[in-house]
Parts: structure tokens; C-alpha cells; sequence
């Protein structure tokens, strides 16, 4: 039920050669989901596929129902390039840890 409270959150997105950083204020109760919906990052990134991306909230890998403090930070997250077991291997064969 809504309770007229607003939160203040961001949703951010880096890429390389950019950085999508948006302010929402949405109502109490909002949840990860709401701030993706709202905030016009397939406009920007359409390349993105946001149903599948990874999320979080300062750093924490969050599900899309997580409701949303004040003040939170949704992230969306790149997918990885390299498995990172691989990376430390392809590293650790040139002789680079």
C-alpha cells in the first residue's frame, strides 16, 4: 500500500567509453525491478539485455524484487567477458599473478 514516502535512488551502468548514472524518486516499496523499469537505461544501452543483467546495490548482487531503501544505488552489471578461473589461468601461463 503506498504511503505517499518517496525514496531518493540511482541506477547506474558503466561501460567502457560511457557511464548512464540517473536519479529516481520513487515510492516506498519500490523494488529493483521498478527503479530498471523507470529509469530509461534500454534507451541508452539497447544492446543490453536488462532481463537477464546482473544487479545490485553498492556492490551487493541483489534479485529484482529486493525493495529499495533511501538513498540505494541500483547496478547494473556487464556481463563478464572471461570466465575468471580462466583469466587467473591464461595469467598465471604468462607468468603474470
Amino acid at each position: 500500500m503506498p504511503t505517499g514516502e518517496m525514496l531518493r535512488i540511482e541506477v547506474a551502468h558503466a561501460w567502457p567509453g560511457g557511464i548512464f548514472l540517473r536519479e529516481l524518486q520513487l515510492e516506498a516499496g519500490a523494488t529493483v525491478a521498478t527503479a530498471l523499469a523507470t529509469c530509461g537505461l534500454e534507451r541508452v544501452r539497447p544492446e543490453l539485455d536488462l532481463e537477464r543483467a546482473a544487479v545490485g546495490i553498492h556492490g551487493r548482487k541483489v534479485k529484482r524484487d529486493q525493495v529499495l531503501r533511501n538513498g540505494d544505488r541500483v547496478e547494473v552489471y556487464r556481463p563478464l567477458r572471461i570466465d575468471p578461473m580462466q583469466a587467473r589461468r591464461l595469467r598465471a601461463e604468462r607468468g603474470n599473478t
